[in-house]
């Protein structure tokens, strides 16, 4: 397909990335796109060669058949959506973590951890230099970082938690969604006990490495983007130098406006605004645990689901610590982040009840109160997932790899295949969809051209991170904006100045140390 459309397989995601960032209408811009893409599959017509041996012609034509063919093509195409097992428990996820939200406000668990934190802060209150601001950024910074387990889990923890501190501090919602975007991926890269480093080493595996994990280790040292990324956040908030699109931000929400004029939170304001029940008294305890159990049960999810394969690649007489460790790593993130979402919901059931904050019925009703404010992110999740669907048909990430492949040299390798990385991820919105389609090419492509295969994959890790980070497609871009209530675009484009001067420093570093 990708020889076949040439430049158009990039067509779809460029119209839906520029549409959503020109029109602020994300859920328009990612449906248009999906649709000029079948339109496009649908208008490929392959003629046979005349003569036996000579290449069939494909000839292009778009007409009415093509439109209405596009037209179904998009429905079935968000139909299919769910046909993979792995999207079906992501935008389970997502919707079971409104209940978890609900429970946690009404329960006066948020309302325990506000107070909580306020009276740590309160040392600081008398001081003119703004040091609260800058303790509870590096609270949220650290609590994203902490929780590497799950990039998902990790964002929506951090915005959930310090949305209502950051409101009432005078600290923009898209701070909130910068901080909690880069503290996530890079944290789930680079400690990569989780979804993450099963998915990775499932792609070194392939490659023939003997030994994937100790590759992925190995190569972690490399992986500058997501390092700087990393601790970038933490140097911005010490030094207090915003700039660009954030710098106004900042200055707006001081004035009391955490929200831009016009925008539009991705999450519904019914579910941010939910107030402790009448006559529960604050409690920091009704959202820690909800929140421990979750955090806990993730790795141990991970090493339930890969334990049998784990046990077979390390034979009967391997120990239960080597076999967990493997497992972790063999492990299916999308169960084990919906399993863990839902033992939390069902353990704050029962905590409550205990505490005679909530019956079974009111418990039940909020669960369903919390899954119908997240539909909006139900449905982006779903249009996230289908346009990287179409991307993976058209094979756009292929194409652009393909062209890339005539400008590497040795001394290059590392930095071209970040440079294509970033690219193939901005526009298709997939981290892991990316690495999928450059590990299989930059590996041996860095073993044939005698480059460092370390820091090719590092490359390609840490190039899908920035991509994923710059795209307003990607699903973690979007979460981090639903956690944080912030307009998506508004998120985008504050964050973008910040990823693309980590990118910078990354592509320099590749550039410097391949020519060294």
């Amino acid at each position: 397909m990708a020889e076949t459309l040439g430049i158009l397989t990039l067509l779809p995601p460029l119209v839906a990335i520029i549409l959503a960032i020109a029109t602020r209408q994300v859920f328009i811009s990612l449906i248009v796109g999906i649709f000029i893409g079948y339109v496009i599959m649908a208008g490929v017509e392959i003629i046979p060669a005349s003569i036996p041996g000579e290449l069939d012609d494909v000839v292009l034509t778009f007409g009415p058949s093509s439109l209405w063919l596009g037209f179904l093509d998009t429905m079935q195409g968000l139909v299919d959506v769910f046909a993979d097992a792995g999207n079906t428990r992501t935008i389970m996820f997502c919707a079971l973590v409104g209940a978890l939200i609900v429970f946690m406000q009404r329960s006066g668990g948020v309302a325990g951890f506000i107070a909580f934190v306020e009276r740590k802060l309160k040392k600081y209150e008398g001081r003119q230099d703004g040091s609260g601001r800058v303790v509870v950024q590096l609270l949220a910074w650290l609590t994203g970082a902490l929780i590497f387990v799950e990039s998902s889990i990790s964002v929506l923890t951090v915005g959930t938690l310090y949305r209502p501190i950051f409101d009432k501090m005078g600290i923009s919602r898209e701070k909130l969604a910068y901080i909690a975007d880069s503290s996530s991926a890079p944290s789930s890269i680079l400690i990569p006990f989780n979804g993450w480093g099963a998915f990775i080493m499932t792609l070194l595996a392939a490659e023939g490495f003997a030994d994937p994990f100790s590759t992925m280790i190995r190569a972690l040292g490399y992986n500058f983007y997501a390092i700087i990324a990393l601790l970038l956040v933490p140097l911005i908030i010490l030094l207090k130098r915003d700039f660009g699109p954030m710098k106004k931000a900042e200055a707006r929400a001081q004035g009391g406006q955490v929200l831009s004029e016009g925008a539009t939170p991705v999450v519904d304001t019914e579910l941010t605004d939910i107030a402790a029940k009448e006559g529960v008294k604050p409690n920091l305890w009704n959202m820690v645990l909800p929140i421990v159990v979750m955090v806990l049960a993730m790795p141990l999810m991970l090493a339930y689901t890969g334990w049998g394969d784990a046990r077979e690649v390390l034979g009967a007489a391997a120990g239960a610590g080597d076999v967990f460790m493997l497992a972790i790593g063999k492990g299916s993130g999308s169960t084990s982040v919906l399993v863990s979402v839902t033992l939390s919901i069902l353990v704050s059931i029962v905590f409550y009840k205990a505490q005679g904050i909530f019956g079974i019925r009111e418990s039940v009703d909020l669960v369903l109160k919390g899954i119908a404010g997240l539909v909006p992110l139900a449905l982006l999740m779903l249009l996230a997932f289908a346009i990287g669907s179409l991307c993976k048909q058209l094979e756009t990430g292929i194409y652009v790899a393909d062209v890339a492949k005539g400008f590497l040299s040795p001394a290059l390798v590392p930095f071209l295949v970040f440079v294509v990385t970033c690219f193939i991820a901005f526009s298709t919105g997939s981290s892991w969809g990316t690495f999928a389609i450059m590990i299989p090419i930059a590996v041996p492509m860095a073993t044939q051209m005698d480059a460092n295969v370390l820091m090719a994959i590092a490359a390609t890790l840490g190039g899908g991170v920035f991509g994923d980070h710059c795209s307003p497609i990607s699903d973690t871009t979007i979460l981090s904006s639903m956690a944080s209530a912030t307009d998506h675009v508004d998120h985008v484009k504050t964050q973008l100045p910040y990823a693309g001067i980590a990118g910078g420093l990354a592509g320099l570093a590749y550039l410097v140390l391949g020519l060294v």
